[in-house]
């Protein structure tokens, strides 16, 4: 079993262009100065999935964090706590150079059914 699990970690390594850090085997979160604060800030309300699945500058994390305790119920972290969370993510999931399409345009959106006609 163990084998396996260090058979599949290698082989993700091998197949994930670019990626050397160290990785914790349960979150999936990079191991770099502060990843423990976020692992135990972050996952006791959603999966580590959400946090590495995204990316983005210290204002993006920055503005996650304030709409996830006005909105979601967040508690207000210590000035050192959101520090220690803000300079990891801003770190280890910073913003990434051309992961996105860019948007649509308008014509090749399709018909938003909500949308109300302008008034005459």
């Amino acid at each position: 079993m163990i084998r396996t699990a260090a058979l599949g970690l290698m082989i993700g390594l091998a197949s994930s262009p670019g990626l050397t850090a160290e990785q914790d085997p349960q979150t999936g979160f990079i191991i770099a100065p502060g990843w423990e604060t976020v692992r135990n800030n972050c996952i006791a309300c959603h999966s580590s999935k959400l946090v590495t699945q995204n990316s983005g500058s210290r204002e993006h994390w920055l503005s996650l964090i304030r709409w996830m305790q006005e909105k979601q119920g967040l508690w207000p972290f210590d000035a050192k706590t959101e520090e220690t969370i803000l300079t990891y993510l801003s770190s280890a999931y910073g913003p990434k150079e051309g992961a996105r399409r860019p948007p649509l345009r308008a014509a090749q959106l399709p018909e938003n059914p909500y949308r109300q006609p302008p008034a005459q």
